[in-house]
């Protein structure tokens, strides 16, 4: 059978890391506040709720320090939808670990704007895509693979690795200078906002979308894309 659920991962192989003790701000080794806000410490899903309370978030579940979406609770009635933060950012640096299902789909989605009008995360933000390159379909598609921001840039390289194993992200925005990395190595770098932002925008499936990537501040969804996705180390530093 082709699709494994990520509930029944080895979770002995995702060690949790001392991070993940704290619900606030992380400390360095001398003590000190380094200004890194826990958004996940491994145990709770405090810092997050569904995008516009469309359900209990019962879908994602915490186990071993890690926090993933299982596919087959949302069967059994158990609330999915886009895990949102609770609070908005502006300038941030954004870093964690996710990891696919086989022929999984997902996402990180940035400067949402959470409001009744939008029916989900997504019209209004961007997102880093994540996608077994592999086994899903969408991944044919120029700019919807792993890295990519989503519809708008591809990333180069293509250093995801395969479904099944951790990766690394950061998302960093900076008085608008957007810069993805994926395990270590930048792989997109643009300016948002600016005239070649709303080109990209509009040579993009978003170009009929009131206000998509037009927002400076909001809040970061982990994408809910019906498959089984999971996520640890997740940490944000305002800038």
């Amino acid at each position: 059978m082709k699709k494994i659920i990520i509930a029944l991962f080895p979770f002995a192989l995702l060690a949790c890391h001392a991070e993940h003790k704290s619900t606030g701000a992380s400390k360095d080794a001398a003590g000190k506040n380094d200004g890194w806000q826990v958004l996940f410490d491994g145990s709770s899903k405090s810092a997050w709720h569904v995008y516009n309370s469309k359900s209990d978030g019962g879908a994602w579940k915490v186990q071993d320090g890690i926090l993933y979406l299982d596919p087959q609770a949302k069967k059994g009635g158990a609330g999915g939808g886009d895990l949102t933060t609770n609070e908005e950012y502006e300038n941030f640096d954004l870093k964690l670990d996710w990891k696919i299902d086989s022929a999984g789909n997902s996402g990180i989605i940035f400067l949402v704007q959470e409001d009744p009008k939008y029916n989900a995360s997504y019209l209004t933000g961007p997102e880093m895509q994540i996608i077994d390159n592999n086994g899903h379909h969408d991944a044919k598609i120029n700019k919807h693979r792993a890295g990519d921001l989503y519809d708008l840039i591809a990333s180069t390289p293509e250093n995801v690795h395969p479904w099944g194993q951790w990766n690394q992200i950061e998302i960093i925005i900076n008085k608008g200078q957007l810069d993805l990395f994926q395990n270590g190595t930048k792989v997109v770098s643009t300016t948002m906002l600016n005239d070649n932002w709303k080109q990209l925008i509009a040579n993009s499936k978003f170009k009929n979308w009131a206000g998509f990537g037009m927002f400076r501040k909001g809040r970061i969804a982990l994408q809910d894309h019906g498959d089984g996705v999971a996520f640890r180390n997740i940490r944000i530093k305002r800038l």
